[in-house]
């Protein structure tokens, strides 16, 4: 993408020389106010965007996720913890009333059922199930902002890499997490603990689906947080910005970091993400909802998070 955002009219830059950038002001040109905001105000998004498609031209995100040569400052790992507690108390609704998105053709229903269905086998995880699961959890976020954007994009990367083993020559050894993450340890396939790959498509499936694993536990914490938030405690970007530096900032580079740290200045209200998650009806039940369905993905990421952890996964990238 072009980088250009010098468009000297009405926007307060110009170039100073070959590469160089100055304000319009310190080269006497008088520039307005009103101009000035609009060009930020509208510059937000394009330069965000940018920052994240040239990081992800030259790495994955799962690539970049272990401390290498391209870190400025990368954090490892601490000791992880071997379950969550339980966040999703219950809201003020009846628990007997059926909404809309909640039904299984329903925004929230669509994605909740699959990942409801991925913890039938008891104690383990069915894959097929868990990744139709994030493919619905996707198309849920995608339109609520650029920051989920970002992070989908990178979700259904992985999502189809595991799809392919699921439905591929050794797909018998697929079919769930604990059968996976067997066959793999047994037959080498594991990567060893920090290694950085080159290409992640060459990736194991225990480490791509401990990304996965990890995106989830954002997506549950930033949904659950604005759906349990205070009407006069922080703000919905704020509480995704902390659900993130919890979640997965630990295990991205510095770059990454600011970039994610930009892209909340732009996130949408929470009266916006009720009404895209549960549209047509009051704050109260859409809060409601929207618990709810955190409260499945917390479920599953409590499954995964102890099946990961009893085979010594979770430190593989």
């Amino acid at each position: 993408m072009d980088f250009s955002l010098l468009k000297a009219e009405g926007q307060g830059w110009l170039e100073a020389g070959k590469g160089a950038v100055v304000p319009a002001a310190a080269m006497g040109v008088a520039v307005r106010p009103l101009a000035q905001w609009h060009w930020f105000r509208h510059s937000i998004p394009v330069a965000i965007f940018t920052l994240l498609l040239l990081y992800l031209s030259a790495r994955s995100l799962g690539t970049l996720s272990g401390c290498g040569s391209w870190t400025q400052a990368c954090i490892r790992e601490g000791p992880p913890p071997f379950q969550v507690q339980q966040e999703s108390g219950a809201l003020v609704a009846s628990e007997r009333e059926e909404l809309p998105c909640l039904e299984p053709q329903g925004k929230l229903g669509r994605m909740m059922r699959p990942f409801r269905a991925s913890l039938n086998p008891p104690g383990d995880i069915e894959l097929s199930q868990y990744l139709a699961g994030w493919r619905e959890l996707v198309n849920f976020l995608t339109p609520l902002g650029s920051i989920f954007t970002f992070a989908t994009s990178e979700a259904f990367t992985k999502v189809t890499a595991l799809e392919a083993r699921v439905h591929g020559p050794d797909a018998e050894h697929y079919w769930s997490l604990e059968a996976m993450a067997a066959w793999e340890l047994q037959a080498g396939l594991v990567e060893r603990p920090g290694t950085v790959l080159q290409d992640s498509s060459q990736s194991s499936g225990s480490r791509t689906l401990l990304l996965l694993h990890r995106a989830l536990r954002w997506s549950q914490l930033c949904l659950h947080r604005v759906a349990t938030g205070t009407i006069r405690g922080p703000d919905a970007g704020t509480q995704c910005s902390d659900a993130y530096r919890t979640a997965l900032g630990p295990h991205h580079p510095w770059f990454v970091r600011q970039a994610a740290r930009l892209a909340f200045l732009a996130f949408p209200g929470r009266r916006r993400l009720l009404e895209l998650a549960c549209p047509g009806t009051t704050e109260a039940k859409a809060r409601f909802a929207l618990a709810r369905a955190a409260g499945t993905l917390e479920n599953v990421y409590n499954r995964t998070e102890g099946l990961l952890a009893e085979r010594g996964l979770l430190r593989l990238a």
